[in-house]
C-alpha cells in the first residue's frame, strides 16, 4: 500500500472545527491524525514529514465507516437472498411463496438478522425457509458478489459524482459570454 507523506505546516485554527477537537496551535492541525512520524531527521531544509495509511474519520466511536458498510452489506445480502429464493419458490409453483409474500407484508427487510429470527420462529415450514435463506445469503457474499466489481464501481461513482458536481459549480459561478456558451 502506498503511503502518503504530509508536509507539516503551521495552520491556524480552523474555523468550522469544534474547538474540543485536541489541537495543538504549534504544531498545527494534522497532529491529531493517527501518522507515524518517519525516522529521517528533520532539518529547516527537510521538513518533519509523516506516514499516514489511513484519514482519522471522526465520529464512529462504536465502529469503524469499514463495520458500518459491513453491516448494511450484511442486510443488502439478505434482501437478495429473499429475493433468489422467492425467485426459486416461483419456478418450483410451490405454495409456500404465498407464505413468504404474505410475511414480507408484515415485516421489515431492513435488519436482516431479525427478519430471519422472526421467519424462523413462525412455523416449521417458515423455519425451513429461513435456513434456506440464511444459507443462500452466506453462498451470494462468499462466491458469486463480485466484491472487485463493487471496488471498480465505487471508484468509478465517486470520481464521476465529483467531476460532474465541480463542473457543474464552475459553469454556475464563472461569468461566460454567449461567444462561450454557444448560445
Amino acid at each position: 500500500m502506498e503511503s502518503l507523506a504530509v508536509n507539516i505546516v503551521p495552520f491556524p485554527h480552523p474555523s468550522f472545527l469544534n474547538s474540543k477537537l485536541p489541537i495543538n496551535r504549534e504544531k498545527g492541525f494534522f497532529h491529531c491524525w493517527p501518522c507515524k512520524q518517519r525516522s529521517s531527521s528533520s532539518s529547516p531544509h527537510n521538513p518533519t514529514r509523516l506516514n499516514c495509511h489511513k484519514m482519522f474519520v471522526p465520529g464512529f466511536g462504536e465502529a469503524s465507516p469499514e463495520a458500518k458498510a459491513a453491516k448494511n452489506l450484511h442486510n443488502f445480502f439478505n434482501y437478495i437472498a429473499v429475493k433468489i429464493v422467492s425467485a426459486q419458490l416461483e419456478m418450483g409453483g410451490r405454495a409456500i411463496t404465498e407464505e413468504l409474500m404474505e410475511f414480507l407484508d408484515t415485516h421489515s427487510l431492513n435488519d436482516g438478522d431479525e427478519f430471519c429470527a422472526s421467519l424462523m420462529r413462525e412455523s416449521s415450514r417458515h423455519k425451513a425457509l429461513a435456513l434456506r435463506i440464511l444459507e443462500v445469503r452466506s453462498a451470494y457474499c462468499k462466491r458469486d458478489f463480485e466484491w472487485d466489481n463493487l471496488k471498480r464501481l465505487a471508484f468509478k461513482m465517486v470520481d464521476e459524482s465529483n467531476t460532474k458536481l465541480m463542473r457543474e459549480y464552475v459553469l454556475e459561478t464563472s461569468p461566460a459570454t454567449e461567444n462561450e456558451t454557444g448560445k
